[in-house]
């Protein structure tokens, strides 16, 4: 069974190559897929250098950016994998162990920040705990599902903010989800940057509001102004102006056309 992680990237230079090399890494070898919002550094041309498909997207944001990749995913399964966040061999061998149950559909991984903050920690044991009872899981969790279910569902909705939890909850409607108990490590730099108890009070407020039926665009253009535009649509991946040409390691493709209807936060 052949797995393809797909990871949706902006501006991701810095971190983007070792990524990539560590995911090419991962045994049994998975198809490795970044799917450029439209970076304006090198994200594309390291990507690419270190083994990974690049496909550009018609346009920013995390969904139609996952949604483009997995139309040029081959794989059999789909893991989709944030640039910051880790991925280990054993993690991903629990997941292989879990898919030999042909009753699961998908579902995602304990998560755990590389911080010693005990804000974040108990952030995670409230995730863990949300993914167990409500089988109801973020993007940084590392999303999990097989290739045959997603299309089934229309792939992610295009919305500028939970996407993932969107999905998750569509995804347990339909069938048997799980938590990998074996965890994944996220970065915590937005957390520290911004502060983790004004960062999880937002994030929870906006769930909250999401939850009971506020409109995740307007939320998004609300509570993340200059960033996400006003027309309730994922922004249009800029025109590619690659300073270098990407070399032959990797390959580069535009993924167009429109798929079930989101950004990179």
């Amino acid at each position: 069974m052949e797995c393809s992680i797909i990871i949706p990237a902006l501006d991701e230079a810095g971190r983007i190559g070792r990524q990539v090399a560590a995911c090419g890494a991962l045994r049994p070898t998975p198809e490795v897929i970044v799917v450029d919002g439209g970076s304006g550094d090198e994200t594309r041309l390291r990507a690419a250098r270190a083994g990974a498909r690049v496909v550009a997207s018609p346009k920013r944001g995390r969904a139609p950016q996952m949604n483009a990749g997995a139309r040029a995913a081959g794989g059999d399964v789909l893991l989709f994998l944030h640039a910051d966040v880790n991925l280990s061999q054993a993690a991903f061998g629990a997941l292989q162990k879990a898919l030999g149950d042909p009753d699961l559909l998908g579902g995602a991984f304990r998560r755990r920040f590389d911080s010693p903050s005990l804000l974040l920690r108990l952030g995670c044991r409230l995730s863990d705990a949300r993914g167990r009872r409500l089988r109801v899981y973020l993007g940084d969790q590392a999303l999990f599902v097989r290739r045959e279910v997603f299309d089934r569902l229309g792939g992610f909705r295009e919305i500028l903010l939970f996407e993932d939890v969107e999905f998750s909850r569509r995804l347990a409607l339909l069938g048997r989800t799980r938590l990998i108990e074996e965890p994944i490590v996220a970065s915590g730099r937005r957390f520290e940057k911004e502060g983790a108890f004004r960062r999880l009070s937002r994030n929870l407020w906006l769930t909250a509001l999401y939850l009971a039926g506020a409109d995740p665009d307007r939320l998004a253009q609300r509570y993340y102004p200059g960033y996400y535009p006003s027309g309730g649509e994922g922004a249009p991946a800029p025109a590619e102006t690659p300073s270098s040409p990407v070399p032959a390691a990797g390959s580069v493709s535009a993924v167009g056309g429109e798929s079930p209807l989101r950004g990179s936060r």
